[in-house]
């Protein structure tokens, strides 16, 4: 363990790299008689996997018997630490990769990164993208934003809307996104579908979105975070989603300066300038179809470089919505109801399917009633399939 522990000495690390190792050390010196009594049989030769390793032992290794209740917080920490280094080595990494090395490296991430859900999403947005907010169901407005709700039928939304950058906590955006959702379409028409996105552009969608706040509430100030999520959304190719937990490890990583929840001007002229000079991004779009789709996705992709561990794509609101072990009550449970342009988007998008039958085709307007009432999509046409199939 004390080899581990001071190999990175030999290394050539960058100032954020050795930041993190003095904060790693800090951390350990709570922890020693834990952490030496760890046999260690891996000694990396990079910081990258030295803080995987280290990250390894801290989950998985060490004693959790011996240790105190007071230790329990640096371990974390020390966890924390080392998933930073991850996210920093990682991105360091992807400043300076070429395109065929960026698809290499999210291929074999893809699993542990959930990317064929991350996908389903970006897919489904693409979908609807050239819709108006204002004339989009409450689900597919939410999915936009990236709200998670009970509403979101998992037989439709086979995804989790909230990848990328959840905005849940943004209950001003979201109160406003519903009362006046006609000034979020004007404050994103600045922002073209295709081509080139100009500074001038993104100027222009700043000064409207932080219009709307301005004038609908008492000086509350507009969030950079929820902002890009909706750029995000609106062109993937383009834009970076960002969320409290990603702006300050994005910030270190790319070797920017820190960025708060109010950096409009600096979210443009250091992480987008940033991502637009590497020479992944500045690549030529592909003809395989399968690079393609990340092509047409790179920019938001850069969450694929952020750390990640094996219990990232369970925690997928999705999976647990469609895992969730069925509950047998008494008497009544409670039902989610759905507005009936909602229940119809949802039964038309199921319908979409080759395998639905003429009869069921035929009930559209029973089947549309029973989700407009509560039941999923599937137990709906399962009902019909059973007593008239």
């Amino acid at each position: 363990m004390r080899k581990l522990l001071t190999s990175p000495n030999a290394m050539s690390l960058s100032a954020t790299e050795q930041t993190i190792y003095q904060n790693a050390l800090s951390l350990v010196a709570d922890l020693s008689l834990n952490l030496m009594a760890v046999k260690v049989e891996s000694h990396p030769d990079n910081f990258l996997n030295w803080c995987r390793e280290l990250y390894r032992i801290c989950l998985h290794d060490i004693n959790q018997d011996l240790l105190e209740p007071s230790q329990q917080k640096p371990l974390k920490k020390l966890q924390d630490t080392m998933s930073n280094g991850v996210s920093a080595c990682q991105l360091k990494m992807a400043r300076i990769i070429p395109w065929a090395i960026f698809t290499s490296f999210v291929e074999e991430h893809a699993t542990l990164q959930a990317l064929p859900e991350r996908l389903k999403l970006l897919n489904y947005i693409a979908t609807i993208r050239r819709n108006k907010l204002a004339e989009m169901i409450d689900e597919d407005r939410l999915a936009f934003a990236g709200k998670h709700s009970a509403q979101h039928d998992i037989s439709v939304y086979d995804f989790d809307v909230e990848w990328f950058a959840g905005t849940r906590g943004a209950k001003t955006f979201h109160q406003l996104l519903k009362s006046h959702p006609q000034d979020f379409d004007q404050a994103l028409d600045n922002i073209p579908l295709d081509g080139e996105v100009t500074l001038a552009d993104y100027q222009n969608f700043v000064n409207a979105y932080k219009a709307i706040f301005a004038s609908h509430t008492n000086e509350e100030k507009a969030p950079l975070s929820a902002a890009t999520r909706l750029l995000a959304m609106r062109r993937p190719d383009q834009f970076i989603a960002l969320n409290s937990g990603k702006i300050d490890t994005l910030s270190q990583g790319l070797g920017l300066v820190k960025l708060n929840n109010q950096s409009f001007d600096d979210y443009w002229h250091e992480m987008i300038e940033a991502i637009r000079n590497t020479q992944w991004w500045r690549s030529e779009m592909p003809s395989d179809e399968v690079e393609l789709q990340l092509w047409q996705n790179r920019a938001i992709l850069i969450d694929l470089f952020l750390f990640a561990d094996n219990s990232l794509a369970q925690n997928s609101n999705y999976i647990r919505m469609r895992d969730k072990p069925k509950k047998i009550k008494i008497g009544v449970a409670k039902a989610v109801k759905r507005s009936k342009a909602s229940a119809e988007a949802i039964v038309d998008k199921a319908f979409e399917s080759d395998d639905i039958p003429d009869f069921i085709l035929n009930m559209r307007s029973t089947i549309v009633n029973s989700v407009k009432d509560g039941k999923t999509v599937d137990q709906a046409i399962t009902l019909m399939r059973n007593i008239f199939g």
